[in-house]
């Protein structure tokens, strides 16, 4: 199936924000290695709250549940994202796409693509490298500069864009000298080096050139059952557009239409607990942030009204009285987000209403 949506602004209160950490600026290194997100104090010039990616795909690692716990923050919401991850010729390489740098725009946080400086040769794999870490120099120049940048999230990500040739041009070097200090085997140079000649021909190619592998990708999810998913309906290709003309490409993990009514579904499985973890949780959340704002939503050609559905399953039969209070807790507050932003909690295939723990 294929959904067609525009989107023109997001609007959405989070209940399930952690509690963020406080770091000078000067200890950015410490902050990076402890927390996946947190407030940096910018020693009298204000503060940012401050989240990075472990690589720049969006699958992996939870960076959506980074990102949301600095929603919160009244101020300005920083993600860093390395413009490449290569973990050596027996891991896996990932580039940064223009449309996650676009989704970043439309909730309204700043975007520094960064670059990864040093690492640490893997123990178990004799060319594969672990424990990399950001340039934090430049993150802090890049941090600086944006402390003066008066414009809006979108205008500043499209000056990172503009940069990326450069940047990865830079992430290259380093990976060339970690692979002869470490003596571990990179992926193809060369292959590399033709996707950053792409990404160097400007704006619009490294646009283009992200667009389709991200539509490739929509329609490789959009018929595969993930093993974290329980799911019962119809998968489908979700494409929104903004008030710029740009394209984000998703998928639902499932999609049911009942009469005048659309239900996008965003499910998280757990295997061995009563209910996914909270970072699948917040995973799923940043969905709702999309979910909840879109307007015009039409599958072929027929407009439909959108809900919102957050789908929680379990191979475990859920009860409160077998719940941790951390876990009553949770639910407790995914209830009250739910219902301030307009979308269903289903646990088990039940609409949650009330569930007082």
């Amino acid at each position: 199936m294929d959904i067609l949506a525009e989107i023109t602004g997001i609007k959405y209160s989070p209940f399930l924000c952690k509690k963020l950490e406080i770091y000078d600026i000067q200890d950015l290194d410490t902050a990076l290695v402890k927390d996946g997100s947190f407030i940096l104090d910018l020693k009298g010039k204000g503060r940012v709250a401050l989240s990075w990616w472990v690589s720049p795909k969006r699958t992996r690692s939870y960076p959506y549940a980074r990102v949301y716990d600095t929603l919160k923050f009244d101020g300005k919401k920083v993600t860093v994202i390395p413009i490449m991850k290569d973990e050596g010729i027996e891991g896996d390489r990932d580039f940064l796409q223009w449309d996650t740098v676009s989704l970043m725009s439309l909730l309204g946080i700043y975007v520094i693509i960064g670059y990864y400086k040093h690492a640490e040769k893997s123990r178990r794999y004799a060319n594969k490298i672990t424990n990399q870490r950001f340039d934090s120099d430049y993150i802090r120049k890049e941090i600086n500069d944006l402390l003066s940048f008066q414009s809006d999230a979108l205008h500043w990500n499209l000056y990172q864009v503009e940069k990326v040739g450069e940047i990865a041009k830079i992430a290259l070097s380093y990976y060339e000298q970690i692979s002869k200090s470490l003596g571990v085997k990179m992926h193809s140079m060369s292959h590399a080096e033709k996707r950053i000649n792409e990404i160097i021909k400007g704006k619009e190619a490294f646009m283009k050139l992200s667009r389709e592998l991200s539509k490739k990708a929509q329609s490789r999810e959009s018929i595969t059952k993930q093993p974290k998913e329980k799911l019962s309906g119809i998968k489908a290709k979700l494409t929104i557009k903004n008030y710029l003309g740009g394209y984000y490409f998703f998928t639902c993990d499932e999609v049911e239409i009942k009469d005048e009514t659309v239900y996008l579904i965003e499910g998280k499985h757990s295997k061995h607990n009563l209910i996914p973890s909270l970072e699948d949780i917040k995973d799923g959340l940043l969905k709702m942030m999309l979910f909840t704002n879109l307007k015009k939503v039409e599958v072929k050609g027929k407009e439909y009204k959108p809900i919102a559905v957050l789908k929680l399953t379990s191979d475990l039969i859920l009860s409160k009285e077998k719940l941790k209070p951390s876990q009553s807790r949770i639910i407790d507050l995914l209830m009250q987000e739910a219902r301030q932003n307009n979308f269903i909690l289903r646990i088990n295939d039940t609409n949650l209403t009330n569930f007082a723990c």
